[in-house]
């Protein structure tokens, strides 16, 4: 399978995209919410919209799934999973610390995922059984093996002010264990420093698949390794994730068991 068009494509799109986004940064974006703290800009549905239209007229057999309430569904092989601003709070306060997330799906399998940060030009891609790239150049996860060494990232779910379970108890945890955590605000960006040893492991909760699509196979094509929280085989439709660069996977493991006692 000749995966190389669809990867050129999804890099122009992708960049197409953060081109947009990076130009209107410092803008007054109109504001919307999903949620009490989920919120939505009007240049995530313009993002959303100039990828559909490039990538659509490129590929008209081709799904889609988006995040911004767009789904296009012919029950073909191919389904395109877009996320057009990953971080849209930062965007919303014009922190820039964000980008644009584009898998490709063939029947049920992730085979392609390309996330790029414009604010840095860093393009991250990566095709199922061909290495992970930043900007081209192979890239692969950290040779940190003890946890206690490691710097991890994480996020907190948007109902965390209504569910007991919004990963605050393994927040705590993790900050007795490891060096340090980072919170940047965007589950996409943290898979790719992951891959590229930036960071050494990361987990979250309650995300959705185009959070995680593309950045979980980058991080496999790292050399990393995914999971959920209990060490079981990770589905982009699962509600937990649990990257690594593999060498403090279990460890990591241990420590969110300890969470999920409590939250019996």
């Amino acid at each position: 399978m000749n995966l190389n068009k669809f990867l050129i494509e999804a890099r122009t799109a992708a960049q197409k995209a953060g081109q947009l986004l990076k130009a209107n940064i410092d803008k007054a974006a109109k504001v919307s919410f999903k949620g009490e703290v989920d919120l939505v800009t009007d240049f995530d549905y313009k993002a959303q919209n100039l990828i559909f239209d490039y990538l659509s007229q490129r590929f008209p057999d081709h799904d889609f799934l988006g995040e911004e309430g767009f789904q296009q569904q012919q029950r073909k092989n191919w389904r395109w999973i877009v996320d057009p601003l990953d971080g849209t709070t930062n965007y919303a306060h014009h922190f820039p610390i964000f980008c644009v997330s584009l898998a490709l799906e063939w029947k049920g399998k992730i085979v392609l995922g390309v996330i790029y940060d414009p604010m840095r030009e860093e393009m991250f891609s990566a095709l199922k059984g061909h290495g992970a790239f930043l900007n081209d150049q192979r890239i692969y996860v950290s040779g940190v093996n003890d946890l206690d060494k490691s710097l991890v990232a994480t996020g907190f779910p948007y109902d965390l002010r209504q569910s007991k379970i919004n990963n605050t108890n393994h927040f705590n945890n993790f900050l007795l264990r490891v060096q340090a955590i980072r919170r940047c605000g965007s589950a996409a960006m943290d898979l790719c420093y992951v891959a590229c040893g930036r960071f050494d492991g990361f987990w979250e909760l309650k995300l959705k698949p185009w959070d995680m699509a593309a950045g979980a196979l980058i991080v496999e094509e790292a050399g990393g390794r995914i999971t959920d929280f209990q060490n079981h085989e990770f589905s982009v439709f699962g509600s937990e994730i649990l990257a690594t660069n593999g060498l403090i996977h279990l460890q990591m493991v241990e420590v969110l068991q300890l969470g999920n006692e409590k939250d019996k």
